[in-house]
């Protein structure tokens, strides 16, 4: 073999091995915990923490390559983190798309920043190139951690499974549950037809849009911010028909009004802040809480800077506060956006600090109970598909 020819191969190898590292180093890189908290756990909180049913409605860790079923020393979310932090309900995000530049204000839909990750994360050429393959893979891959898990992690898909889990909790095994949400309808690629699709890949939840206006609603992130499109309505209509949960976490203004206006049954926004604790554009105004409220929704606290502007657990819980005396402690909901490039104070095996600081600002324990699970439970025990799948 020539010399030309061995640079050639060796520089192509050396190209492999770098791609081929960059998922592991954009992870540890934009999923990390920061001045971890040195907090002591009363024995209170401790025992109630350990009699909570905890439900977060919104993290990402399918979108990286990891063995989730290892407890990892990176990132925010595995299964044996899940269960040391006492996790009950772990709803699991699909996002396929963002865009290069990501920001608050205003996004182009143009660019993806997803598609070198999705290359170098060797999953299937058919996702390299479509936003709905890249869901499905998502589905695909919580199956497989299912069945990696052995019983630790069961998929929740109906009522029934909902039933199975909570009983089963009540014993010895405690394993988590695991419920698909898609982040942003501009994976269903224009197409109603697959939203049936990703209905029956396991997908319980839809978020409408994500950091940019897609063809069934706009963003709070995206140029025009548009409300929900012909096709967007129909998407609701759908959904709620079919037993899905619409999550307008990261929709327009706009768009959540139009929402608000048709949906039949409770929507949720999985991962928030409130404008009243911090004024960002993200997050909900007291007029949209109130509506949300009217609606009989859930709003799930974030614990990242964007949704909450101090990450300690006092700033997420005084978030918590602001919406209970609103509106009621029922509309209140974990969404913590773990592995969601946020960085974060603890990750979710420290999840008691929560329940400790809940305690401290004075929330009873039946509120926390609420706060910390029991009112996502309820709304997937009436929003879910009745039977097995």
């Amino acid at each position: 073999m020539s010399k030309i020819k061995i640079s050639i191969l060796l520089l192509v190898l050396v190209l492999i091995v770098t791609f081929g590292a960059l998922p592991g180093l954009m992870d540890r890189r934009m999923n990390r915990v920061e001045d971890r908290l040195a907090v002591e756990i009363s024995p209170r909180a401790e025992a109630l923490h350990e009699s909570l049913f905890v439900a977060d409605l919104h993290a990402d860790p399918l979108l990286w390559r990891r063995d989730l079923t290892q407890w990892l020393d990176h990132g925010q979310v595995d299964v044996p983190r899940l269960q040391a932090g006492n996790v009950a309900l772990q709803v699991f995000g699909s996002p396929t798309k963002t865009p290069r530049g990501l920001n608050y204000d205003a996004n182009p839909g143009d660019t993806d920043n997803l598609t070198a990750l999705v290359i170098a994360g060797l999953q299937p050429v058919a996702t390299w190139t479509s936003l709905y393959q890249r869901a499905l893979f998502h589905a695909e891959k919580l199956k497989r951690l299912e069945a990696a898990a052995e019983g630790q992690l069961r998929i929740i898909r109906s009522i029934a499974d909902i039933e199975s889990l909570v009983a089963a909790r009540e014993g010895q095994a405690r394993p988590v549950g695991a419920l698909l949400g898609l982040e942003g309808a501009h994976a269903l690629e224009g197409r109603i037809e697959n939203l049936d699709g990703l209905f029956d890949a396991g997908f319980r939840m839809i978020g409408l849009a994500h950091f940019f206006d897609n063809e069934v609603a706009g963003s709070m992130h995206g140029m025009e911010k548009y409300g929900l499109t012909d096709l967007g309505r129909e998407v609701v209509l759908r959904a709620e028909a079919l037993g899905m949960v619409v999550d307008i976490a990261h929709s327009s203004p706009a768009a959540i009004d139009d929402v608000l206006a048709i949906a039949s049954r409770p929507v949720v926004v999985s991962h928030t802040g409130v404008k009243a604790t911090c004024d960002v554009n993200r997050n909900l105004s007291d007029e949209q809480i109130r509506r949300i409220a009217a609606n009989g929704g859930l709003m799930g606290i974030g614990y990242w800077e964007g949704a909450v502007c101090d990450t300690t657990p006092q700033g997420i819980v005084a978030a918590m506060s602001h919406v209970r005396d609103l509106v009621g402690v029922e509309h209140l909901a974990l969404g913590s956006d773990f592995d969601g490039a946020v960085v974060t104070r603890f990750d979710t095996s420290e999840l008691s600090l929560l329940t400790e600081e809940l305690l401290v600002q004075g929330f009873t324990d039946a509120e926390i109970r609420a706060v910390m699970g029991g009112n996502a439970l309820a709304l997937f025990r009436n929003g879910l598909p009745p039977g097995n799948f």
